[in-house]
């Protein structure tokens, strides 16, 4: 792979650039901008196009056409021409949206004409797809995977994207910035080069009388056929008058369009693919133009939501009593709902014998869960400030978590609500389910009786005189191990000798 930086049309690497294109019949393209959106448009202002041309089986040329520096309407028809080339394949990684941008900035730089369509193109993505469906005889997933895990998984090439959001505006560019932004566009030829191989079979076992040409079986031994047939762009309207008028017009060159590029014609198997998996992007009006009301729509939305959000947390301290307090007609005992946002700290609140329960479902809808814990009295622990929002939840019944660790989290429940909690309570309810324990402990017989067909117990419990506790609700069985247990809960601190445990 050679590298060639051309920021100007008088320079060497543009004639070679020229050459190249001439040469080539497969082409990779990429292109790179600064992170930032320009304040003169919708859209970045693309500052590197990068154009990889297959020269021949080890012999690749990358170019690297500085947008910032070259005369851009000087270069728009030979790339406009190399678009729409029915002689070349352009390779692209999602190279629409790149596409759009490079339409933009041509346009800001003086261009009178745009960027319309890509002819002959076909998307690594979907040579992707192929493959893997070839391998496994099945559909690829709808997720698309991103350029650097392809190349991992098809070349063994670790692709870093470090340098994917530096500044691109900047000049001079560094030699990782050069290196990177040839190897993207680079690695597309190699990706296809896989693709290729594994089309090889298929491709030579089609019997040529088979391929359908078109217009060439139809006009078969007319004069003019091979006229109608190798004129590029044709209209069908030009087609039927060159039939009427025996190919004069064609044969004066009213028809072909006339172009700068030069190209040489694809091999036959290339031709094959092309034809096969070849695609075309196609630029409406609605993808040019800029979305700027959409996104200060969406912006205003969203920072009235923030403000929303701010106001919610910052009031939303506790302001009790909770609806088990005996003043409310509830029962004193302590009883939680959590969310899926403050799952885990469940099992916390339950290994020192508070009554924490879970919706039934991962995903439950918000009215579920205030219904639920209006119906069981309980207290709703979340971080969603979304569940703020609902103004007919009573503010006693809702409490939003500040801290992000489990056991810090445990501890601002504990202090919030100024629970008390006993030695006894301690690991006296099921982790798995909330559900409470037998109250008389199990001997080893019985426990080895309840845990037949659904729970093992280790043969190294056998000979320990041990006591076993069973869930009511699930039917868990729990023993002791003899380790020390240090809990620290604020206030709250004592030294359990035996910790109950599962197998």
């Amino acid at each position: 792979m050679k590298i060639y930086l051309v920021s100007s049309t008088d320079s060497p690497e543009f004639t070679r650039l020229k050459c190249s294109f001439a040469r080539s019949t497969v082409i990779a393209l990429d292109a790179e901008w600064k992170p930032q959106r320009s304040s003169t448009s919708s859209f970045p202002i693309v500052t590197l196009l990068q154009v990889a041309c297959r020269l021949g089986h080890d012999s690749d040329d990358v170019f690297l056409i500085d947008l910032t520096s070259i005369h851009l309407p000087s270069v728009w028809e030979l790339l406009n021409d190399m678009f729409v080339s029915p002689d070349v394949l352009k390779l692209g990684f999602r190279f629409k949206q790149d596409l759009v941008y490079l339409s933009s900035t041509f346009t800001q730089g003086g261009c009178d004409g745009r960027f319309h369509e890509v002819k002959h193109y076909m998307d690594i993505t979907g040579i992707y797809n192929h493959l893997q469906h070839k391998r496994f005889g099945r559909k690829a997933p709808k997720d698309i995977k991103s350029l650097a895990a392809i190349c991992k998984e098809l070349l063994d090439i670790s692709l870093s994207k470090e340098l994917q959001c530096s500044d691109w505006s900047h000049r001079p560019l560094t030699e990782e910035q050069k290196l990177y932004a040839a190897t993207d566009a680079h690695c597309l030829l190699q990706i296809f080069d896989v693709f290729k191989s594994n089309l090889v079979e298929e491709i030579t076992s089609q019997d040529p009388k088979h391929i359908n040409v078109g217009l060439k079986d139809i006009l078969n031994g007319s004069d003019f056929t091979s006229k109608i047939v190798t004129a590029k762009l044709c209209k069908a309207a030009d087609v039927i008058r060159a039939m009427t008028q025996n190919g004069q017009n064609i044969a004066n060159g009213m028809v072909s369009r006339k172009t700068t590029l030069n190209t040489m014609p694809m091999d036959e198997n290339l031709l094959k693919i092309v034809r096969k998996y070849g695609e075309r992007i196609l630029l409406k009006e609605s993808d040019l133009l800029p979305r700027i009301s959409k996104k200060k729509t969406r912006r205003r939305t969203s920072l009235k939501n923030e403000k929303t959000d701010k106001h919610l947390v910052c009031s939303m301290d506790w302001q009790g009593p909770p609806p088990w307090d005996s003043s409310l007609g509830g029962d004193g005992c302590p009883k939680f709902l959590l969310d899926v946002m403050v799952e885990g700290l469940a099992k916390h609140l339950r290994c020192v014998g508070i009554d924490a329960a879970v919706p039934p479902s991962k995903k439950p809808d918000s009215r579920k869960l205030l219904d639920q814990a209006l119906k069981e009295k309980r207290v709703l622990l979340t971080r969603d400030t979304k569940l703020l929002r609902h103004q007919d939840l009573a503010k006693h019944q809702i409490y939003r978590v500040k801290s992000l660790l489990k056991n810090e989290q445990l501890l601002e429940v504990i202090e919030t609500f100024q629970l008390k909690i006993s030695e006894n309570q301690l690991m006296s309810r099921c982790t798995k389910c909330n559900g409470k324990f037998v109250q008389k402990p199990l001997t080893i017989e019985e426990a080895i009786e309840a845990a037949k067909g659904f729970q093992r117990i280790p043969n190294c419990l056998f000979n320990k005189n041990l006591e076993f506790w069973q869930c009511m609700n699930c039917h868990q069985l729990y023993w002791e191990s003899f380790r020390l247990l240090f809990v620290d809960l604020g206030s709250l601190k004592c030294v359990v000798m035996s910790e109950q445990t599962r197998c």
